[in-house]
Parts: C-alpha cells; sequence; structure tokens
C-alpha cells in the first residue's frame, strides 16, 4: 500500500460506491422525511456523496432498537469470549478494508492518504483489538466486612451509548468512542459528522459483517443541531461519548440534565502550550516534533501545540529552526499524494475562519514569520499554508482562543516558574509539551500543568495504554485505556445478608 501512486489513489477514489444510508437494526434505511446530506471533497469543492440525513425520529427509532437489543441481552449478555470475537472479527475486517476507509477519509475531509494509512486506519484498528481484548478483564470487587454479611460490587454495561464524533479523525475516533461502548455490553447509536459520515457507516456495515447482532450498533448521520441534539435529549439515552468544540459539549450537559441526567463523557477544545527551557538538548529536533505538534493533520486537531513557548536565549535560534523545519515537512498538495503531508481544511467556513484568525493576528501586532495565506495554486481547495506568529502576548486572539488550524504562536517566557504561569492561562486543560535536560523541571512543570495529557521531549506521541482527555473546559472522561471501558460502565454494591 505504501507504494501506491497518485493515479492509483485516484483511480480507488474514482470507483468507491459507499453506501450513504442510515444504519438501524441491522439494516440500510432512507431517513424518515427523506432527508439528503451533502459531502464535499474540500480539495475541489465536488460533491463526494450524498447521504441521507437522519432527524430526531431516526435518531429516536434507533434509540430505541438500540434499548430492546440491550434488555434482550443478545450483545450484553453474550459469552464474554463471544463477544470478544466479534470485536477481533470487526478489526481484522477494518484493516482488510484499510484502502477503502482511507480514501472516504481523505475524499471527506481531506486528510493525506498517507496519515490515513500510517496512523488514522492502524489507530482504529489497535482501538478495537485493546478493547476487545479488555473485555473479560472488568473486574469487580469484594471488601471485607462483617461476618454476618457478603459485599460484593459489580460493574455493569449503562445501556445504550450515544456516541457524537468529529469530522477531523472521521475514522479513528469512531473507534475511540464505539469500541469501550461495545465492549462493556452496550448497545450504541453513532452520530457521525455530518461533514464525514461515509467511513462511519462502513464501520456499522462491518460490525454486522463480523458476527454483531442487528440493532446493537446503529449508525446515524445528520446535522448536528438536529440528530445530534436528539441524541443527547433521549432518554432511552444513557450516556453521550462526545468529541467536539467546548461551546457544544456545554450543549451535551444541558440536554443531560434536560433529559434524564444521562452521563456525558466530553472531549472538548484546547489550547496547548509547548514548553521550551533554554536547558533543552538538540533544538532541530525539538523543531521538528514542535513542528509535528502543530501542523499535522492541517492542524485541526483538539490537542494541537499551538502556544510555543521559548526562553529567551533559545527564541530566535528556535524561530529560525521552526520556520526552516515547516517549510520542508509541510507543504499543502494534492492528499490523495503519498508524498502529501498537508491537506486542506474541512470546508470553506473552516478555511475563512482560520483566515481571519491570521488577519485578527496582525491586526493585534503579531509579527508573521511564516505562511499566513490560502494555498494560492489550488484555488478551489480549502488550503492554509503553516503559518507561524512571533511576538505573541498571551492576551491575544491567537494566543487565547482555538483556532483548529495550521497557525502557530510564539510567546516568550523567562523561566519555568513564568512558562507555568502562561500555560496555565486559559479556559483549556487539554494537553502539553515540555523540552528540557532537566529531570526535576520536567516532573515540576509536569506536576503543576492544568491539563489531561504531558508529554516530556515529544509530543502527541504514546499507545492505547495512555488514557486521552481533558481538564477543565477541554472536557472530562477519557478516552483510551481502560479507563475508557470502565467509564462505559455502572457500579453496583450488593450487600447480602448470612443466616447465621
Amino acid at each position: 500500500m505504501s507504494t501506491a501512486t497518485t493515479a492509483h489513489w485516484h483511480a480507488i477514489a474514482e470507483t468507491l460506491v459507499p453506501e450513504t444510508r442510515l444504519l438501524i437494526d441491522g439494516r440500510f434505511c432512507n431517513a424518515v422525511g427523506a432527508g439528503r446530506l451533502a459531502s464535499f471533497n474540500p480539495t475541489s469543492g465536488r460533491p463526494v456523496a450524498e447521504l441521507a440525513c437522519g432527524t430526531s425520529e431516526d435518531i429516536e427509532l434507533a434509540a430505541d432498537i438500540a434499548e430492546r437489543r440491550f434488555r434482550q441481552g443478545v450483545w450484553s449478555r453474550m459469552a464474554l469470549r463471544d463477544r470478544m470475537a466479534v470485536m477481533l472479527r470487526l478489526a481484522d475486517l477494518v484493516e482488510v478494508n484499510a484502502a477503502t476507509f482511507a480514501a472516504l477519509d481523505t475524499l471527506e475531509m481531506g486528510k493525506p492518504i498517507s496519515e490515513m494509512l500510517s496512523i488514522d486506519v492502524p489507530g482504529s484498528v489497535l482501538a478495537i483489538r485493546y478493547l476487545a481484548e479488555c473485555i473479560d478483564k472488568i473486574g469487580g470487587s469484594c471488601p471485607t466486612t462483617n461476618s454476618d454479611a457478603l459485599h460484593y460490587m459489580l460493574r455493569q454495561p449503562l445501556g445504550v451509548v450515544g456516541c457524537i464524533t468529529p469530522w477531523n479523525y472521521p475514522l479513528m475516533m469512531a473507534a475511540w468512542k464505539v469500541a469501550p461502548a461495545l465492549a462493556a455490553g452496550n448497545s450504541v447509536v453513532l452520530k457521525p459528522a455530518e461533514d464525514a459520515s461515509l467511513s462511519a457507516i462502513l464501520l456499522g456495515k462491518l460490525f454486522l459483517e463480523a458476527g454483531g447482532p442487528d440493532g446493537v450498533f446503529n449508525v446515524v448521520p445528520g446535522r448536528g443541531d438536529v440528530a445530534g441534539k436528539a441524541l443527547a435529549l433521549s432518554d432511552k439515552v444513557h450516556k453521550i461519548a462526545f468529541t467536539g468544540s467546548t461551546g457544544v459539549g456545554r450543549l451535551m450537559y444541558r440536554y443531560s440534565a434536560d433529559s434524564n441526567l444521562k452521563k456525558v463523557s466530553a472531549e472538548l477544545g484546547g489550547k496547548s502550550p509547548q514548553i521550551i527551557l533554554d536547558d533543552a538538548a538538540d533544538l532541530q529536533k525539538v523543531a521538528d516534533w514542535v513542528v509535528g505538534g502543530i501542523y499535522g493533520n492541517q492542524g485541526e486537531v483538539c490537542s494541537a501545540g499551538s502556544r510555543i513557548l521559548v526562553g529567551g536565549k533559545r527564541h530566535d535560534e528556535f524561530v529560525e529552526l521552526f520556520a526552516q523545519t515547516a517549510r520542508t515537512k509541510f507543504r499543502p498538495g494534492d492528499p490523495l499524494d503519498p508524498a502529501t503531508t498537508m491537506g486542506p481544511l474541512v470546508n470553506r467556513a473552516h478555511q475563512k475562519k482560520v483566515l481571519g484568525f491570521i488577519d485578527i493576528a496582525a491586526e493585534e501586532g503579531a509579527t508573521r514569520a511564516l505562511g499566513g495565506e490560502a494555498h494560492l495554486e489550488r484555488p478551489d481547495g480549502c488550503f492554509v499554508s503553516p503559518t507561524l506568529f512571533t511576538g505573541v502576548r498571551p492576551e491575544m486572539s491567537i494566543a487565547s482562543q482555538e483556532i483548529f488550524g495550521p497557525v502557530a504562536a510564539v510567546i516568550r517566557h523567562d523561566g519555568l516558574a513564568n512558562a507555568v504561569a502562561i500555560a496555565n492561562d486559559t479556559p483549556y486543560g487539554l494537553a502539553a509539551g515540555i523540552w528540557t535536560n532537566d529531570l526535576n523541571s520536567a516532573h515540576a512543570i509536569a506536576r503543576d500543568l492544568e491539563c489531561g495529557m504531558v508529554w516530556v521531549n515529544g509530543y502527541m506521541n504514546g499507545d492505547m495504554s495512555q488514557p486521552w482527555g481533558g481538564w477543565k473546559a477541554s472536557g472530562q472522561g477519557r478516552d483510551k485505556a481502560i479507563e475508557a471501558l470502565l467509564e462505559n460502565t455502572q457500579m453496583k454494591s450488593v450487600w447480602v445478608t448470612l443466616n447465621s
């Protein structure tokens, strides 16, 4: 697959005939109201597909089916090793269909095909396998108590889990949400992002091919303010697993309060700092990591390290290395070309928003050191060149608001304490990176940072053992690791009085 040419991938893209209907109760169907949802290629602006657009009626139908299947026990009470076997077969099928998944997500949201094949598809397969292997590892407990009683605690599934996923990692975020919910024995209704739903529908189809029971995994594409809202308000849904903006995340909690007080896990926005201390060794290596931490996936990453805090002694040298590295490693291009490292942004509206932030940064007095424009060689696409601003103050819009694009802001700091203060001066708390050669400084900063994930001398690396999620306005709950599985269960305490 790695040796495939651009022509090869365009040929695959042109011959794809994706399923575009809703998946409810093991069958594909049109929306109740016959509504349609257009999907567009952000590289060319041309349509990719026209999908069935689910409404509140479709969501309620899917939730009702999912709840019925849960109570029937076709999945929730399936023998654990049998449930595990289904999920492992699902992982195998995702792997077999890697080229199709890669092409679908590249067409709908512009992600480079090379990233799909090296990150998204393998990461999705790993997530499904990891959670499958956890199925029979869920443990209860039996605390010691008085001799006239037996007290034990059980972990049991919640019921129906509603998953609402974003467009920046369509397949992988679906896997991160759906796999732990299914592994715990829940039924699922997945509402994928309206800009990128095709890979989610295929994932649901493969679950059935793997032997999953009808109605356990349902997929309902639709608009967020209609289908997503209906899912979060449904009394048949017992948890919402959401990844998206902080603004919409707040709505998820409101909808929970307005309905059945369902559990909510939410991985939301971020404005993550990368802290470079003056003692950081091999500044070129640091630049390589930091550049990847902001420009990977076009900067459309909640954990993008967009605030780069640099010590005064290394500032000028680092900025020069950063700019050189970015020019070399990230150039916008055709995402179906395996050599491309940066695709377009997801749609024209988002491109306009990102370019607007760039204009505001200049107006507020920041200095543009790199990029800052649409990719003029491809005017039909939603491209934005890798952008770097220096002379940024923490209160500037570019340093305080999530941009969700390839825009980096360099902020000077004057030492460890000042760096931590700047890093924490944000409502967000998703992730952070630390670059230092001093072990004590690394641990002290990691302790004091107000965020859910910290990388030392690396950024956005890790594996499935790493819980993923944030603090503060970056959300609550965790994806990945055993924590994700446990968050799709509930605790039951059983007290048995023993006859003497």
